[in-house]
């Protein structure tokens, strides 16, 4: 027909539209997201806003390490629980209760300390007719996601010790080999993100309130962080 515009060699007729962007959390890494040469008031501030991994979509907000950067031990968990996520602050649940209790016997105050999670973020899964939010345990991308995050805590505050608990927490600085019930109680050294470390791994508290020989598992936590506590001495 005159008038019409022919055709090119490959052309459908049709423009497409441009394909959307990933969004960040497809790409699985927090390291967008980390402030270079910050301290840790403005590395926790960057982290609220973190999207390094699907798991912010759901939690209510980010969790950051507490303490201070001059503390001599860093103690690494898996991720926030249920009232962590809800309150913004890591280990403020039975957990964190029963470990500060197993600290102030090891001779570890728990005030001098910096406790932080391999994730920040909280996984769970819903259950019964009101949907209470159980546990879920990352997987190991997840952890990976957030990795840059513990890594920049890690060199802030630059400890004398890394008490690592439970498996998690393990293998998101010693790698996927891992096995905390191998090395438990032990004082390992390591280079960690091109500095020299020395860690203690143990188990993580949650797991003394879920075993069926509860004293016996918190004697067995206690006696680990007692490692640490002469490691420090």
């Amino acid at each position: 027909m005159a008038g019409t515009k022919p055709k090119t060699a490959g052309s459908s007729g049709t423009s497409k539209a441009p394909a959307a962007p990933a969004a960040p959390e497809d790409a699985y890494t927090a390291e967008p997201f980390v402030p270079a040469r910050a301290d840790l008031a403005a590395l926790s501030e960057a982290a609220a806003g973190c999207r390094g991994c699907p798991l912010h979509r759901d939690a209510t907000q980010t969790v950051f390490g507490a303490g201070s950067a001059d503390a001599r031990v860093v103690l690494v968990g898996e991720q926030p629980g249920d009232q962590e996520d809800r309150r913004g602050r890591p280990f403020v649940g039975p957990a964190g209760k029963l470990l500060d209790r197993a600290l102030a016997e090891a001779g570890i105050d728990p005030e001098e300390a910096y406790v932080t999670n391999a994730v920040k973020h909280f996984k769970f899964t819903r259950s019964g007719p009101h949907g209470r939010r159980i546990h879920k345990a990352p997987t190991l991308r997840e952890t990976r996601a957030c990795g840059p995050w513990l890594a920049a805590e890690l060199a802030l505050v630059e400890p004398e010790l890394i008490v690592l608990l439970g498996a998690t927490a393990g293998k998101a600085l010693l790698g996927p080999s891992f096995r905390v019930t191998e090395v438990r109680g032990t004082v390992l050294e390591e280079e960690i993100h091109g500095r020299p470390e020395r860690l203690v791994p143990t188990v993580h508290p949650s797991s003394v309130l879920r075993a069926e020989d509860r004293e016996g598992a918190y004697r067995g936590l206690v006696s680990d962080l007692k490692v640490a506590a002469r490691a420090l001495a």
